[in-house]
């Protein structure tokens, strides 16, 4: 499959699976799940047909392990505005986590910490890499350092998604570090 199919079919199952499943009559269970077959009916029903092998095939091939398959189901990792229950556990953070952003949200960021926005979680990165190439998505990236470890200690609660990406509610201004 070339690499333009993969990324449309990615994109659809990110729209499909974590912001809009009702688009194409979709239901997620509570954790996010969804039948593979009920999924590919639907894609099918919308003219986007997508085949069992192209789908395992973009769900093993993402770079960034968006989505999982377990079983007969499919689900997104993490990053969902519907409401869904990723079922993870708490998990004691690494002493420093990352997030990437741009300049442009520094001034919000600094009063109001890091918020989820439109999504359930505030996304964390273990390297500054992987933050970096995070925010570079929305223009020249700022990575910003967090202290995980003492959020832990005040009580603030970590998961971490299957993909690697940690989460958390809200990451107040005094846990968050600049670069100079």
């Amino acid at each position: 499959m070339d690499e333009r199919r993969l990324v449309r079919i990615s994109k659809y199952l990110a729209k499909h699976l974590r912001h809009q499943p009702e688009r194409i009559g979709l239901e997620l269970d509570e954790h996010g799940w969804v039948a593979v077959d009920v999924l590919l009916a639907a894609a099918a029903s919308h003219r986007f047909p997508i085949s069992r092998a192209e789908l395992v095939q973009v769900v093993d091939a993402n770079d960034k392990q968006r989505y999982a398959i377990e079983g007969d189901r499919i689900r997104a990792s993490q990053g969902h505005s519907v409401a869904v229950d990723l079922d993870l556990p708490v998990t004691e953070p690494p002493a420093l986590l990352f997030h990437g952003t741009i300049s442009r949200n520094l001034a919000g960021i600094r009063t109001e910490g890091l918020r989820p926005m439109n999504r359930h979680h505030v996304h964390l990165s273990v390297d500054r890499e992987t933050a970096k190439h995070v925010g570079a998505r929305r223009g020249r990236p700022v990575v910003l350092t967090v202290d995980a470890a003492g959020m832990h200690a005040s009580g603030h609660e970590f998961r971490v998604s299957a993909n690697g990406v940690w989460l958390v509610d809200h990451v107040l201004p005094e846990f968050i570090r600049y670069p100079d």
